[in-house]
């Protein structure tokens, strides 16, 4: 699964993250490598036969933080090609849900390369606050989603 950025939480950190010179630069080019590398072997392992649901879930998650810092002003996608992507992951998870098989065809790993591209470009100019900011969001999506996951189970 892709790796969110690790960053202390406080009331006062978005604030704070802006203040700090550290805060207003990108990542360094060797972490932002190594974290799209993690997003490019999902991707090429969905184009081929040996794919898994943690590989779906990576492009999952490159979805929502690419959107997130698209919205932020770094990076851009169109409404188009993010209901494309959605689209193409959701076709992916039923497939795999269903036969087991996860997999994109062409124009599914067209859409989502488009968003890996994008993330790419995202990892290397955007400044850190924005990151965090987003990578916070996906924690908290993500924890909303175990929740309601667990709430299901208690049913």
């Amino acid at each position: 699964m892709a790796k969110t950025i690790p960053f202390p939480h406080s009331s006062d950190t978005a604030r704070a993250r802006r203040n700090n010179k550290t805060m207003l630069l990108p990542i360094p080019r060797a972490t932002a490598d190594a974290l799209a590398l993690q997003v490019h072997l999902a991707l090429s392992s969905l184009r081929g036969a040996a794919a898994t649901e943690a590989d779906a879930r990576t492009l999952l998650q490159t979805q929502v933080l690419a959107l997130t810092i698209a919205d932020a002003g770094y990076g851009e996608l169109t409404p188009e090609e993010a209901r494309r992507a959605d689209d193409a992951l959701l076709a992916c998870f039923e497939r795999g849900n269903r036969d087991r098989v996860w997999r994109l065809d062409g124009d599914a790993f067209d859409a989502l390369a488009r968003i890996v591209t994008v993330y790419d470009g995202q990892l290397r100019s955007a400044p850190l606050w924005v990151l965090a900011d987003a990578s916070e969001r996906l924690e908290r999506m993500s924890a909303g989603d175990d929740e309601r996951r667990a709430q299901r189970k208690r049913a």
